[in-house]
């Protein structure tokens, strides 16, 4: 039997990219939602979407899933004028963080989708399309009963695959080590990536420190970064890698 494209593998296994949370937001989210909404952040429409169109010029595309206030993302896109981002957030005071961080920056190569990850990947990126992905730091879901509810499984995994190009990255941070574990062990599994490192990868200097990051390492908290590529259809399968995750 054949096995379903990794869209509609997604949809059978009911993923979804976040979880709802109602979050306060400030006068300064609020207006940047307002005014800036309309220039940066892009309508949901169930088709493939042109973002060199977009953009106004050709340019590798990264995708970052759940930015949270979008500092980080912001960093990054300052950093690298070069690469276009587009970063996927549900929650309105993480939206609206950015959009005042894009207008505070005079970023121009940055933008926003409000709406699920999966739908979007699904319906509006063409299947190997992308440079890369970022996954950071995303909701651990610490307790047994709540591990389904993690971002980082089979299906999903499949799914990132499949759009990004080959050579392209998937790259993934936690600060919490099961999480890590459970990571590594889904992207290792899955056939089209391969591990750019020998399990963890140390953290690549584009990734900014984040302040609960900088504050948990000075106690001695861990964090993983994970960094897979695209591999082409003529490229063996990944090496068994080691299971056992190093802080640092």
């Amino acid at each position: 039997m054949t096995a379903p494209p990794p869209d509609q593998a997604a949809r059978r296994a009911g993923i979804r990219s976040y979880v709802v949370r109602a979050g306060r937001m400030g006068s300064g989210q609020v207006r940047a939602l307002a005014e800036l909404a309309p220039r940066y952040v892009l309508p949901f429409e169930p088709r493939p979407a042109d973002f060199s169109e977009t953009f106004g010029r050709k340019a590798p595309h990264i995708v970052e899933i759940g930015f949270g206030m979008g500092d980080a993302t912001a960093q990054i896109a300052q950093a690298r004028p070069e690469l276009d981002f587009i970063g996927i957030e549900v929650h309105p005071p993480g939206v609206g963080a950015l959009l005042q961080r894009i207008e505070e920056r005079a970023l121009s190569n940055l933008r926003i989708f409000q709406h699920d990850a999966v739908e979007v990947l699904e319906q509006m990126v063409a299947p190997a399309s992308l440079a890369g992905v970022h996954v950071f730091f995303p909701d651990p879901w610490h307790k047994k009963r709540h591990h389904k509810r993690r971002l980082i499984q089979a299906p999903f995994v499949a799914l990132l695959a499949s759009r990004i190009a080959p050579g392209g990255y998937l790259h993934c941070a936690t600060d919490w080590q099961p999480y890590a574990e459970q990571m590594l062990a889904v992207l290792s599994a899955e056939p089209g990536l391969r591990n750019r490192f020998d399990g963890y990868a140390p953290r690549p200097d584009y990734r900014p420190l984040t302040k609960f990051e900088n504050r948990g390492l000075k106690l001695g908290h861990g964090v993983w970064d994970l960094v897979f590529e695209r591999r082409d259809a003529a490229s063996p399968v990944n090496p068994p890698r080691s299971p056992s995750p190093s802080a640092r």
